[in-house]
């Protein structure tokens, strides 16, 4: 039986008065969810955007990056693994057409895991790939998230 939840964002944007006679508009915009501080969002600095704010594109992969890691252990908690840290230094390759439209063709994720028992080391790695399966995120994507894992025991 599918369960289905519904999440809830609310954006809001509004025009400069000197915009009117630019090309082009502001890309900062606020996004907000309730119960939740407000989120300020910009395009990224290529698309013209403020370099010091988020924008989808980081957001996407913030996303991605985070989602695999709350599979990743949810799978390790039932196989019997102890993880001591996790941490990501993830990369997300967006392509540009020619046209103005782009989309990701894939993310690489490089998770460096450390665990307590040398024994599950093997299967530790193996997890990925069913946290992959399990995560909402990567299931709700058309581009390949490679997985490009490491694991030590501490």
């Amino acid at each position: 039986m599918n369960h289905q939840h519904i999440f809830k964002a609310q954006l809001n944007w509004t025009s400069k008065k000197e915009e009117s006679a630019s090309k082009f508009y502001s890309k900062t915009h606020q996004i907000k969810i309730e119960g939740k501080p407000v989120l300020n969002v910009s395009a990224a600095k290529a698309f013209k955007g403020d370099p010091e704010l988020y924008n989808p594109e980081d957001l996407l992969l913030s996303s991605l990056v985070s989602c695999h890691m709350m599979s990743y252990l949810y799978v390790c908690s039932q196989n019997g693994i102890e993880v001591l840290e996790y941490s990501d230094s993830a990369e997300a390759t967006l392509e540009v057409s020619a046209d103005g439209s782009g989309r990701f063709v894939e993310v690489k994720l490089y998770p460096k895991v450390k665990i307590s028992n040398s024994d599950q080391i093997e299967l530790a790695l193996e997890l990925h790939q069913k946290a992959n399966q399990l995560c909402f995120i990567a299931n709700s994507c058309n581009f390949p998230v490679l997985h490009h894992a490491s694991c030590e025991v501490a």
